[in-house]
């Protein structure tokens, strides 16, 4: 098992394609309780409330932007639910680093290399703000900025802790709940932007391939 999680955080680190169907990652096993999330880690976001995972998959919404959707998808093991977390451009973050509460951060879908988005388009259920998937390597902007707070005392970003996602540009929490698609995606729940803070818009992170922390005195992990 650590040889094949060795190995799952170096193709993540290269940043290589995986194929949606890997099994390795597929039933990639939960973080140690406490164990801290570092940039370049890849993880599975699980809505507090219902459980749903954060997803997304190659299918355009049929209103709004018309980009990519996001959703929340019922069952843990599907490797369309991987996330890449990393750093804003032009910040001196690294591989590894731990990142803490107030940071603002990017969210990368692993399988499509899209990122986590939201603007001002309509969500298609609720009508709240749209979040998506937009761009890719080597295409951001600040629709994808997410300012990562931790619930409670904690000060860096760990596997057990409750946070909530801001959107900087809409000032939307990343929020969930159990408004569900009927035929396209069916029985996957709608995933929007909320302004106000509730119950709604906590997220945990869950299954993943963590990166480990990095050593100081070291120096030598790699820019991402």
């Amino acid at each position: 098992m650590a040889v094949a999680l060795l190995a799952l955080s170096l193709i993540l680190y290269l940043g290589l394609d995986i194929d949606g169907g890997s099994p390795s990652l597929g039933s990639a096993a939960p973080a140690a309780e406490g164990v801290e999330i570092t940039y370049g880690s890849a993880i599975k976001l699980m809505h507090e409330k219902t459980k749903f995972r954060l997803h997304s998959h190659e299918v355009p919404y049929g209103s709004g932007s018309g980009q990519q959707s996001v959703t929340g998808f019922p069952n843990v093991d599907d490797a369309n639910s991987y996330w890449i977390v990393k750093p804003v451009p032009d910040t001196s973050a690294k591989s590894g680093d731990p990142i803490s509460s107030g940071t603002i951060i990017r969210l990368q879908h692993m399988k499509t290399r899209r990122w986590l988005h939201s603007h001002l388009h309509a969500s298609p259920i609720s009508g709240n703000l749209e979040v998506s998937c937009y761009g890719g390597d080597g295409q951001s902007d600040t629709g994808d900025y997410w300012r990562l707070t931790i619930e409670g005392s904690g000060k860096t970003w760990k596997q057990d802790q409750r946070v909530r996602l801001q959107h900087v540009d809409t000032k939307g929490y990343l929020h969930s709940h159990n408004k569900k698609y009927q035929r396209i995606a069916g029985g996957q729940q709608e995933v929007c932007g909320v302004r106000e803070k509730q119950a709604d818009n906590i997220w945990l992170a869950a299954e993943g391939v963590y990166l480990p922390v990095n050593d100081p005195a070291a120096g030598k992990s790699s820019r991402i």
